[in-house]
Formats: C-alpha cells, structure tokens, sequence
C-alpha cells in the first residue's frame, strides 16, 4: 500500500461537557498539528497517490473554518464535545467530500483509505481511519 501524508495546523478554543475532562470543562485554548494520509495500493499514471499540493490546498481550506474559532460556537457542533477524536473524524469526512468533488484532482477517487491524525502534543494523538467511498 502507497500512501502520501499532508500536514498543517489548527489552533481553536473549546470547553467540554462532562466530569471526566476535570479543568478541560472550561473554555480553553487548543494548538494541534494535523495530518492527513492518503492511501492506495497503486500509483496513479503519473506514479503518485494524489497530488500534494491540491491534497495541502484542501487541508488548508478544511481547517480555514475552524481556524481561530471558538469550536462550541459553531452549528454543525452544537451539543458535541469537540475532543481531538472528533476533531479527527470532521476532517476525516470534509476530506472525503473534497476528493467526491474533485478538489484533489480525478486520480485521487482511486485513494482506498485516509488517516487523520491530530497532534495534540508531541506525545499525545488521536486519529480517525476509514475507506473512503467515492
């Protein structure tokens, strides 16, 4: 299996419902490095997975919109706790939604699967892997 890896970063306040995230219950500030890998069991003609610079062009995009946000003041969160695992999974599907419209180019609807992993620091991480269906 070939994959490609994309990063950027993000960096978003947010609070927590519930007694298990103790002082993580009041708004606080978060930085995370974000990667995105991309797989497939073969290269495209061109002998690459996708293209890098559209991959890197749509993570800029997808995390343009949470970028310096307050993440519980945002609809589409309404009532989750924003965790790094969350977290993962929305970039995972606003990933997916890119390659469906094409954004990454027409060889990237042959990609298999996606990693997102989102660093919280450089000894804690939390990813979301899955098929993507195009």
């Amino acid at each position: 299996m070939y994959s490609v890896c994309v990063r950027d970063h993000l960096m978003v306040a947010h609070s927590f419902r519930g007694e298990v995230f103790g002082p993580a219950q009041r708004l606080h500030g978060a930085t995370f490095v974000v990667d995105v890998e991309f797989r497939r069991p073969h290269l495209d003609p061109d002998n690459i997975v996708v293209d890098i610079g559209r991959a890197s062009e749509a993570l800029r995009t997808i995390l343009a919109d949470l970028n310096y946000r307050n993440l519980d003041e945002i609809p589409a969160f309404k009532g989750q706790n924003t965790t790094t695992e969350f977290l993962a999974k929305a970039v995972f599907e606003a990933m997916a939604a890119a390659i469906g419209r094409g954004d990454l180019g027409p060889g990237a609807r042959a990609v298999d699967s996606i990693r997102v992993r989102l660093h919280e620091s450089h000894v804690a991480w939390a990813a979301f892997e899955s098929a993507v269906k195009v």
